[in-house]
């Protein structure tokens, strides 16, 4: 994703500008961090007090050049209003956020709202029209028989949260004028792989695997996770 990521910025931004970077549930500060270190002024809004400590203590651990370039701040990514003026920031991240919250569309509009005209709004949500890709593998065909009409679904730490389909995120981005310009599918491969399974030796033919496939058809509509990029109008 961050390589997906990279080719929108890289796509619309000047070389070498320094863009301002919203990071809505910045969780412990990976696309945050990763992100000030080429150059970015990164500002992470995140609502969990364990995520804030862990991105807090990443943090601490960079060059003083990186960390005057990230500020965080604990809140809720729905009252991005109270902390910030409308048009602020060039980028905006919401990165495995919308399956925890009931109704996105409230979300979307503020996140929208603060971007600057020609802003780049990333988010990463679970694919609903994919629920039963990862029990139909997985030989779980019961599991498998009741995702096709849902989109609800217990994650792999227990909770029950919800995906998102992508033609309603498509009509949603549009009616929030921040209008969808390129999707990716995130996991084609790889989503049936266990928590902290060892990094294979080919990791980087497995990256490219996943990279070509992230972006071609139909393989990405079958992804575990989709990368939408809207563009403020």
């Amino acid at each position: 994703m961050a390589r997906q990521l990279d080719e929108q910025i890289v796509g619309r931004f000047p070389v070498g500008q320094r863009l301002r970077v919203l990071d809505v549930g910045m969780g412990q500060g990976t696309q945050s961090l990763r992100l000030a270190r080429a150059g970015h002024k990164v500002t992470g809004l995140e609502q969990d007090t364990r995520m804030v400590a862990a991105a807090r203590e990443a943090l601490a651990g960079e060059p003083e050049g990186i960390r005057e370039r990230v500020r965080i701040i604990e809140g809720d990514g729905r009252d991005t209003g109270v902390h910030f003026l409308p048009g602020s920031f060039d980028v905006v991240l919401c990165h495995g956020v919308l399956m925890y919250v009931e109704g996105p569309d409230a979300l979307l509009a503020g996140l929208a709202r603060m971007l600057a005209p020609g802003g780049l709004l990333s988010l990463l949500v679970r694919n609903g029209d994919a629920l039963a890709m990862r029990p139909g593998l997985s030989g779980d065909w019961a599991g498998a028989l009741g995702a096709f009409d849902i989109t609800s679904y217990r994650n792999r730490l227990g909770l029950d949260v919800r995906a998102d389909r992508l033609d309603t995120l498509t009509g949603t981005l549009a009616g929030i004028g921040a209008p969808l310009q390129a999707w990716y599918g995130v996991r084609v491969f790889t989503d049936t792989a266990v928590d902290g399974a060892d990094i294979p030796a080919d990791i980087e033919a497995l990256l490219a695997a996943e990279e070509r496939a992230g972006r071609t058809d139909p393989y990405r509509s079958v992804a575990a996770l989709l990368h939408l990029c809207g563009v403020r109008g």
